[in-house]
């Protein structure tokens, strides 16, 4: 059973050793773990459905309480306190497109807003409810997950757009080909909400990010239904599907999704290389970008992060041989892992890796082969599920991230964890913070922070220490010359910061598309663009 208040399974666990616990309280002090609601008492807050009966709506509180809030910290602190605050009046979950079309009329007859639901991963506010003052329909589209068509001559393949990532990979398999889109949500993100968030997979420098994957699809708006046709290329005007592509459930609802996929590689195989310092290691990955050399996957973590990672492994044995071995190497205090990924036919792939290997070596890295490339491919999506167990010693766990041109990588990273620590310490906490370049290209790079501190136990005032955090963070994102997200999207936690990339122009541009095909503002209001 999916945890109700947190991430995952709850017959998954992934806990924090005693050295890791130890880690943590000699960084930012001992943890107390907070007194969580239970789920009744959750729900005893939720009020009565003002929706008319349907159906295909449940109008019970505990279906509606499970589709409330996503996973930022916000809507944690509101489920483990039970201050649910405003939910769904009714939850639908369609089995068809024509049955979300009937969704759509049945709320415009009563008046409701439509909140598109996917996996409900959300971290920055998709799928809250905002505008309390009208009924809200939650429509939870994981019932629509078919491979509907695979057309091999193409290699177009078309989902219902409620397909989670387990269930699209499976059944891409079956078939040898993969869409290669692995997400930290994976687990339960859906394809319809990677392609309203502009969502990027941890193997996007071989596969794409999602838009590069979008072929075309089928959008329900409240306005008729919009065919997006498929096309290698097209110079036809605007392409409908850039209208899509980041929309966040604005425009309307996705049934249906073609995405390019891929064959399965013959090969795949992921390898670890440290270097001295930052300046040598981000040295090496803008040189291995900028070759273009078929590689699947680049991911640096700056020293804070390393010596975490380090930290929170276990294998206290196999971590002394490392830092013996990499300290002769010249890999000390200061060290940076970076993680290379290669996927493809076998030749090819090692021919790459080879490349890639050749260049690290001129800037004084040191490989380590493929343990720690496999170990972390093998716990990619497990890693997340330490914010449960985090949580119960009393720690929070947040990331921001963000993407820039190289000139720009170094003092976006430095000024997001300065922020961090100034905008804690104003709280008189302590924040544990550190950095991975999680997505590499020519051009430049995402920078994905990650800050640990410590909880109060008190709603308002741990309320109170994340919107200084995020506040701080995004302005220094924003001063930094950062987009204000790569991959997690703009919902209601980025919007502030949007017309500082958008200009009032461009969201005045995006209102009017709104208007057009959801003329009574009715689907996801308050999220993306402020009416």
């Amino acid at each position: 059973m999916r945890r109700w208040n947190g991430w995952g399974e709850e017959s998954v666990e992934v806990a924090l050793n005693d050295d890791a616990l130890g880690f943590l309280a000699a960084r930012i002090g001992p943890g107390t773990g907070p007194r969580d609601a239970s789920f009744v008492q959750a729900c005893e807050g939720v009020k009565a459905s003002r929706l008319p009966p349907h159906p295909l709506v449940d109008t019970a509180r505990p279906a509606r309480a499970l589709h409330a809030l996503g996973q930022s910290l916000p809507d944690w602190l509101r489920l483990r306190h039970g201050r649910l605050g405003a939910v769904p009046d009714g939850v639908a979950c369609p089995e068809s497109g024509q049955e979300v079309r009937a969704l759509l009329d049945y709320a415009a007859a009563c008046g409701a807003v439509v909140i598109p639901y996917g996996g409900g991963t959300s971290v920055a506010g998709h799928v809250n409810v905002l505008d309390a003052t009208r009924p809200a329909l939650c429509v939870d589209m994981r019932r629509l997950r078919a491979l509907i068509s695979l057309d091999r001559e193409s290699q177009l393949a078309t989902f219902g757009a409620g397909v989670t990532g387990p269930d699209l990979e499976a059944q891409l398999r079956a078939h040898g080909y993969t869409l290669g889109h692995f997400p930290q949500s994976f687990e339960y993100s859906t394809l319809g909400g990677w392609v309203v968030t502009r969502s990027s997979g941890q193997q996007s420098l071989r596969y794409g990010r999602i838009e590069a994957m979008f072929a075309g699809g089928r959008l329900e708006t409240p306005g008729g239904t919009l065919e997006i046709p498929t096309f290698p290329a097209s110079a036809a005007g605007i392409d409908l599907r850039e209208m899509v592509l980041g929309s966040e459930g604005r425009l309307g609802i996705l049934t249906e999704v073609t995405v390019r996929v891929t064959k399965l590689p013959a090969f795949e195989a992921f390898h670890a290389v440290f270097f001295p310092d930052w300046e040598r290691a981000a040295a090496a990955v803008r040189t291995l970008a900028q070759a273009r050399l078929g590689l699947s996957m680049l991911r640096l973590s700056n020293p804070m992060e390393t010596t975490t990672m380090l930290a929170l492994a276990g294998h206290k044995g196999q971590v002394a041989l490392l830092e013996r071995y990499t300290g002769w190497r010249g890999c000390r205090r200061d060290k940076c892992m970076l993680l290379i990924g290669t996927s493809g036919e076998k030749t090819a792939a090692k021919a790459a890796l080879r490349a890639a290997l050749a260049i690290t070596r001129g800037q004084r890295g040191v490989h380590l082969g493929r343990g720690m490339g496999e170990r972390w491919r093998q716990g990619r999506f497990r890693n997340v599920y330490l914010r449960n167990n985090a949580w119960g010693h009393g720690y929070a766990i947040d990331t921001v991230e963000t993407a820039a041109d190289w000139p720009c990588i170094d003092g976006v990273m430095h000024a997001i964890e300065r922020a961090a620590a100034t905008a804690l310490g104003e709280h008189g906490e302590r924040v544990h913070a550190y950095t991975h370049l999680s997505h590499l290209y020519p051009q430049g790079a995402s920078v994905y922070s990650t800050f640990v501190y410590r909880l109060s136990g008190d709603y308002e005032t741990d309320l109170a220490r994340w919107r200084s955090l995020k506040g701080a963070v995004s302005e220094a994102i924003v001063a930094g010359g950062g987009t204000i997200s790569h991959q997690h999207g703009v919902g209601v936690d980025h919007a502030p910061w949007l017309a500082a990339e958008k200009g009032e122009l461009g969201l005045e541009a995006m209102r009017a598309l709104f208007r057009t095909l959801d003329p009574d503002g009715r689907m996801n209001p308050g999220k993306l663009v402020a009416p």
